[in-house]
């Protein structure tokens, strides 16, 4: 009995701790939402306040969401299919098929070119260990289009170029989630081998992507067909939801990418599935019920963010940090430009807007904390990963909006 209320004791502190956080992180959206602006740039600045200031009951909730390997955890396993899932049932095919190529060029040509010249800048210029640097690389090689998305929404930008955005986010995360795991599980290893161990990294690399491929494919077809009997929008809501956590943690149970069976998954649960088996209202209502979950996983992760500020340590780190600003910064543009010199298609403004709009955001800060306790090189990933990624919110993400307007592209966007 006593174990008992001590478990039931310490799930109302946790509770209360992710309440206070919620409270805080719901008013500031509905406060973003009044004043017209991106609410995850808004959760930052307003976590960036918090962190610098002592409150004794933020303290308590902040230090449990920024420092539990439980919350951590969670991130990881909870709040990624859910964020994935969400993108993946809005994207209509048909679109995401008339924009392939600039997508495929960019999350696969891009994706690595990015990879690549993140990992060897950073162990060169800054003299990272090589597992380090490649590790920090696969972070900022993901691309978190939320903040772009909504202000490409209020301004009326082009289903095209949204798509083209997101639709690399979505791919280039599932690679960039591959990479991050042999780099920081494997790469030494096939480093000693030599040439064979590059071939086997290219060999794991298939095994995690085709492995994610085939069990997004299976599940998104299954639950596409459990579909067809029924016309009952929370059950189809649950099946949506099983399809999603079903997809990650079967894949990754056989150490697939979970992250690409979500993607698949999901693409074709919300293309196919809803083809042959959603009433226009359950459409209407999965979209509503996952777009409200989405929110809240969101408004937590970009306000921690925030809050993470007071754990990093920026003395004498000022060098290392505008250095792999830089560095990402140089590599985004290079693989941007380089991967869609043989797209036809996309106009010389639109790219400088894909490049400028490639936001590091919650996919780079879950995996950085989701890396273990031991794990070498640690604190400068989280440093730097935090750096990078509030740079990218707070300059990128506040200065988008006025490039896109300066470029002039709206006008011949809005057809």
């Amino acid at each position: 009995y006593l174990e008992l209320e001590r478990v039931m004791h310490l799930f109302n502190e946790v509770f209360i701790q992710i309440l206070i956080l919620l409270a805080i992180s719901i008013s500031v959206i509905a406060i973003a939402n009044l004043l017209k602006q991106p609410y995850s740039i808004a959760l930052v600045l307003v976590g960036l306040l918090l962190g610098l200031t002592d409150n004794p009951v933020i303290d308590t909730a902040e230090q449990f969401i920024t420092q539990s390997s439980v919350f951590q955890a969670i991130i990881i396993s909870l709040f990624l299919p859910i964020l994935l899932g969400d993108a993946t049932l809005k994207l209509e095919f048909s679109v995401l098929y008339q924009q392939r190529k600039p997508i495929l060029a960019l999350a696969f040509i891009g994706t690595f070119l990015s990879f690549l010249l993140i990992g060897f800048g950073t162990f060169y210029v800054i003299g990272l260990p090589l597992i380090v640097a490649f590790t920090f690389a696969a972070l900022m090689s993901a691309t978190d289009p939320i903040s772009v998305l909504s202000i490409f929404k209020s301004l009326g930008v082009s289903k095209k170029l949204a798509v083209t955005i997101e639709g690399e986010s979505l791919l280039n995360d599932g690679i960039a989630v591959v990479l991050f795991q042999i780099s920081s599980i494997y790469l030494i290893t096939y480093i000693q081998m030599g040439i064979a161990g590059f071939g086997s990294g290219v060999l794991l690399f298939l095994k995690f992507s085709i492995g994610g491929l085939v069990i997004g494919l299976l599940l998104g077809f299954v639950f596409s067909q459990l579909l067809r009997p029924f016309d009952d929008y929370p059950l189809e809501v649950a099946f949506s939801a099983l399809l999603f956590f079903g997809c990650y943690f079967i894949a990754e149970h056989f150490h697939f990418s979970g992250v690409i069976a979500v993607v698949v998954g999901g693409l074709i649960f919300g293309n196919y599935g809803a083809k042959i088996g959603m009433s226009k209202q359950t459409k209407v209502n999965i979209n509503t019920f996952w777009d409200s979950i989405t929110q809240i996983a969101n408004s937590l992760i970009f306000l921690m963010i925030g809050l993470e500020i007071r754990h990093i340590d920026f003395a004498d780190k000022w060098g290392i940090i505008i250095l792999a600003i830089l560095i990402v910064v140089v590599g985004r543009v290079i693989a941007v430009y380089s991967s869609t010199t043989i797209v036809k298609g996309l106009s010389l403004n639109e790219k400088h807007i894909i490049n400028w709009g490639g936001l590091k955001g919650s996919l780079s800060i879950a995996l950085a904390l989701s890396l273990p306790a031991d794990f070498q090189g640690k604190e400068t990933i989280l440093l730097l990963t935090f750096s990078v990624v509030l740079f990218s919110l707070l300059v990128q993400g506040l200065t988008i909006k006025p490039l896109v307007r300066k470029l002039g592209v709206l006008p011949s966007m809005n057809k």
